[in-house]
Formats: structure tokens, sequence, C-alpha cells
């Protein structure tokens, strides 16, 4: 939750500007760059458990969620569940609506968007890394790694889950898995529930 200051979020579910009382709300192993003004931003990290719909939300009173949290981290969590309103995120510019065509489209032709769109491919990357802090084949990459995490509870074979999520085979979803949590899928599939989050 944004205290004072603003700044704009690139992440796994967009690209948004923030201000006071907005709240971001991150997934686990989600990723996100920054880019904050000299004047500077300060926040607050509240625990989210609840299911994340919106990458954005707006709080009316910041004050009383302070308050919350100097006295017990859960029940600011539980003021911010019961007082967020979501927002809907729109695009700036091309970098994000590109973005939203590949968490859209996880097998996405970049090339072929690029032209449609009348970019060269250089200058999506160059375009794209500027605004999100990353490519967008690293992106797009990401983003079948975190689908195939939210998979693994479903009773699917792994082999399965990679070509639902776009990778060209199981070894190939179990390289990115590992690269992003240090572990194997099956090795996470196999831990209790409490501790996948």
């Amino acid at each position: 939750m944004v205290l004072r200051g603003s700044y704009t979020e690139a992440g796994d579910r967009g690209r948004i500007c923030v201000a006071p009382g907005d709240v971001v709300f991150h997934g686990a192993y989600e990723s996100h760059l920054n880019d904050v003004a000299c004047s500077g931003a300060d926040v607050l990290v509240v625990p989210w458990r609840g299911e994340i719909v919106s990458a954005l939300g707006r709080i009316d009173d910041v004050d009383a969620v302070v308050r919350a949290a100097e006295a017990d981290m859960d029940a600011a969590s539980d003021l911010v569940a019961r007082t967020v309103s979501l927002l809907a995120v729109a695009p700036i510019d091309w970098p994000d609506r590109l973005a939203e065509a590949i968490r859209s489209d996880l097998a996405l032709n970049l090339e072929a968007w690029a032209e449609a769109h009348g970019l060269r491919p250089e200058t999506l990357s160059r375009g794209f890394r500027r605004a999100y802090g990353t490519t967008a084949v690293a992106y797009r990459a990401r983003l079948r790694t975190l689908r195939a995490m939210a998979a693994l509870g479903s009773g699917k074979s792994l082999a399965r889950i990679a070509v639902d999520c776009g990778f060209s085979d199981q070894a190939h979803l179990t390289r990115s898995f590992s690269a992003l949590t240090g572990t194997t899928p099956a090795a996470w599939r196999r831990r209790p529930s409490r501790e996948t989050a």
C-alpha cells in the first residue's frame, strides 16, 4: 500500500502508476520493476491471504491501516481485505498492450505481434525492456512458469501441464520452474499445501 509519493510499477500483472492510497497486489514468486521518482515513495507491505483478482486496489483510510499494522499485522491485513476497492488497470502504451496479449496467450508469436502493430522486432525488445525491465521473451517464460505453478494442484500430469502452459516439453518446464523456485515441479507438488505460497 502506497503511503506517500508515487511510482510506476511494471510486473507480471501489467504496468501501473500508483499514488497514496493505492494497493498493489503480488502473488508468490511474482516479479516487478519499480520506477520511483527522485522524491521517493513510502509503502507498507501487508500480507494478503485472499485470491488476487486485480493488480490494483484503493484504500480510502490509509491511516487506519497504518495504525492497525502498528498493533497487529494480521489486523491490518483483515482491514485491507474488508475495505479495499479493486480497480481496473488500463494500458499506458504498446508495451502494456503486448504484456496483456502475452498474459492472454502464452503461445503468442512476438514477431507477428510486432509486425501487426507496426514495430520492428528490435524496437519491440528494447521498448518492452525499458518499460518492464525484462524482455518480452523472458516475461512470457516467467508467466508460463507461474501458470504451471498454479496448475500443479490440478492433478494433471507434468507433461500435460507443460504443454498446456506453452513449454516445448516437461524438461523445459522443469528447467524454468527450478530456476524460479529452486526446486522441481514434482518436488513442489509433494509439498504440504500450507508451504506452497
